[in-house]
């Protein structure tokens, strides 16, 4: 069997997140020869604004696509909430393999709870979709953006004037982080999470059949059901980092359940619609035009607008 090059960001997280997927197909392949290859992004290397106002779409991953055609590499491992939601030709998602919790992770200092923060308190995050979100319910509070890993995050938590921040609960998991740290797990009805958060995509070229059939053994269909649905929405609503746009679909039995929102950055305007079918894609179409009916698809006009 041939060598097998995969391609991940150089980030702690992704580095690690890659290891933890090439160790599950290696349960299934133990004869499988896998090297990893770094590769910066554009996304990695703008560390000092907010990723909003870069704006565009693929900010972690166009490199790493570019790798993929010019077969530097014969797969690469994303979090699927960094992937925009249309490949180009020739590339495909080989694998959804089994999602980590979708949900986002408030941490504080001293475990304040997030209801019980103090007007004025400073809540951390880089995420329009989570400071839209916060300033909605809890319009007392101020948003500052913070980047940086997830080390980086928790020391600007104790050592600067933030009182709280957010992040993606699969990071932390797969960091190995453990539940002590998490003051809230902030379920939908108060956060709703980004497209894909929790789920990795595995991005490989469409025509390399036979990693496509060892993938395969890694890859968990229910998870792609839901994904669909959710990226089926962003794509449809035309939606990027510059968008607080969110969405989470479950699955029980044949039934699928999605929602979808559209936020303004300052909360004030918020559109949401839940749907129930069996079809993902159908689902994320029709809560896309019931959105846009009522108005949703404004608010993504202006802000492309602003980036233009």
């Amino acid at each position: 069997m041939r060598k097998i090059i995969v391609g991940s960001r150089r980030s702690k997280l992704a580095m690690t997140q890659s290891q933890q997927f090439i160790d599950k197909l290696k349960e299934k392949f133990p004869d499988l020869d896998i090297e990893i290859k770094e590769i910066v992004t554009k996304g990695d290397k703008i560390i000092d604004v907010q990723l909003s106002k870069v704006g565009g779409k693929g900010l972690f991953v166009k490199e790493i696509q570019q790798a993929l055609f010019d077969r530097e590499i014969d797969f690469a491992i994303h979090s699927l909430k960094d992937v925009p939601s249309v490949l180009p030709d020739g590339l495909t998602l080989g694998c959804i393999p089994p999602r980590e919790i979708p949900f986002d992770a408030y941490v504080a200092n001293n475990h304040v709870k997030l209801a019980d923060l103090k007007p004025g308190s400073i809540v951390g995050t880089s995420s329009l979709r989570r400071g839209a979100q916060i300033l909605a319910k809890y319009p007392h509070l101020e948003i500052k953006w913070i980047r940086g890993n997830i080390d980086t995050r928790l020391e600007k938590l104790r050592t600067e004037d933030f009182d709280a921040i957010i992040l993606a609960a699969a990071g932390l998991k797969r960091m190995g982080w453990g539940d002590d740290i998490v003051t809230e797990y902030l379920r939908e009805d108060t956060m709703m999470p980004a497209i894909g958060q929790g789920a990795l995509g595995i991005e490989c070229r469409s025509d390399d059949k036979e990693l496509l059939d060892i993938l395969n053994a890694v890859h968990d269909e229910e998870v792609k059901t839901c994904v669909t649905s959710e990226r089926t929405f962003l794509s449809e609503m035309d939606g990027s980092c510059k968008v607080p746009i969110a969405g989470y679909a479950t699955k029980e039995g044949n039934e699928i359940t999605f929602t979808g929102l559209i936020m303004s950055p300052d909360g004030k305007e918020r559109y949401e619609s839940t749907k129930v079918g069996t079809d993902p894609v159908e689902i994320g179409k029709e809560v896309s035009d019931e959105l846009k009916a009522q108005g949703a698809y404004e608010i993504i006009r202006k802000l492309n607008e602003e980036e233009a």
